[in-house]
């Protein structure tokens, strides 16, 4: 399969209440995603004004290489289907533009109070002043997942007529479910021949599914932002696109995955969001065992409890001690960390402690509190 990555941090993940990128940060983020390997990105929105212009422009003067090759960065900017928005994308020098306009009834009615016959001529317009400015055109549609399917293949039939390279399908509210998502992005791939963009949202926590079922009915495009940074709950996580694709598709997109916990802690600082520890593929406790069972089988073997390796994500593998724990975590723990072998029944005993005092305390123990509760074992059985 070959899958083109855009990553739209900069942009929707910006989109984010709350969130605001300096031009410096925006640049830094930029740079993490261009070392980690990602072809091209979403550098901002120009239509914003001249601070959102400079962020965007100082991106393309960065002269930014994929990974560790000599391919330049592809740099897109966002612009609504109007010339001047494009305009403006075009004067910071961007490889291409994404050109967006909602498709569904219930914004062509309520929110534009215009007809389809409307759209099709903004978009036009729009795809008009792209080519007069040599620019690469992605044409996406807002709201596709709730736009009549004739209509929306129409749209795109269209953009591939006028030039676009690229079409891109928005289930902007998140309401599509993996199997819907098939049928719709099936349906499309069949009406047109340049590639499929996959842009999903998580309001039903179904975003990384329904872009690996778009994948499988002919997408062969995906943007996703690090961390699922997007509006409401966000978007398609790109790490977990990635790693998905990597693990369960046999499909490597070749992004270093090493790099996605130090990109993400720098965009959590940014935005001012922090990463859930539980965060899939890049929480800091997901390599974290507490459980006597897992515990065990972890020692044995890792992958009886892990999909992956930490390696691959640049974190640690932790065996935690708590209320779950076993006597073979605690004989593991003292021996590999504290250098203390434990027998079988000292072990038992310091277990039958380390459980009480974490149900006490709602969480699992320290180093130093293990080992105050470790002498005063030895010391009662002295």
């Amino acid at each position: 399969m070959d899958i083109h990555l855009m990553d739209i941090t900069l942009r929707d993940g910006e989109q984010a209440v709350g969130v605001i990128f300096s031009r410096w940060e925006k640049l830094q983020i930029a740079s993490h995603l261009a070392h980690m390997g990602i072809p091209s990105l979403e550098a901002g929105f120009p239509a914003l004004g001249p601070e959102e212009q400079d962020a965007v422009r100082s991106i393309v003067n960065a002269h930014l290489q994929v990974g560790g090759s000599q391919i330049p960065l592809e740099v897109y900017a966002f612009a609504r289907a109007r010339r001047e928005d494009v305009r403006d994308a075009a004067q910071c020098g961007v490889h291409g533009v994404v050109i967006s306009i909602s498709t569904s009834d219930t914004h062509i009615e309520r929110k534009f109070r215009q007809t389809r016959a409307w759209v099709l001529e903004r978009m036009e317009e729009a795809v008009d002043e792209a080519k007069r400015h040599g620019l690469s055109i992605i044409v996406s549609a807002e709201d596709a997942s709730r736009s009549d399917l004739g209509f929306l293949t129409g749209y795109y039939r269209r953009a591939e007529a006028l030039g676009a390279q690229m079409v891109r399908y928005c289930d902007s509210l998140g309401v599509n479910d993996p199997f819907t998502t098939y049928r719709h992005i099936q349906q499309i791939c069949r009406a047109v021949s340049i590639p499929v963009q996959l842009h999903m949202h998580n309001d039903f926590g179904m975003a990384t599914a329904n872009v690996l079922l778009g994948l499988r009915a002919g997408a062969r495009a995906v943007a996703a932002s690090l961390g699922g940074l997007g509006e409401r709950t966000g978007n398609s996580p790109l790490e977990e696109v990635v790693m998905a694709l990597k693990h369960l598709y046999g499909v490597d997109l070749g992004v270093d995955t090493t790099r996605f916990r130090e990109a993400a802690e720098y965009i959590a600082k940014a935005s001012q969001r922090a990463i859930p520890v539980w965060k899939a593929i890049i929480g800091s406790s997901i390599f974290a065992h507490e459980s006597g069972i897992h515990a065990d089988g972890i020692l044995k073997h890792p992958h009886t409890y892990e999909a992956f390796s930490p390696e691959e994500v640049n974190l640690e593998r932790q065996i935690v001690i708590g209320k779950h724990s076993g006597t073979h975590a605690l004989i593991h723990k003292f021996s590999t960390e504290f250098g203390i072998p434990l027998d079988g029944e000292t072990a038992g005993r310091l277990l039958e402690r380390v459980r009480a005092a974490a149900v006490e305390l709602k969480r699992p123990l320290f180093d130093k509190e293990l080992m105050l509760l470790y002498r005063a074992v030895i010391h009662r059985t002295v």
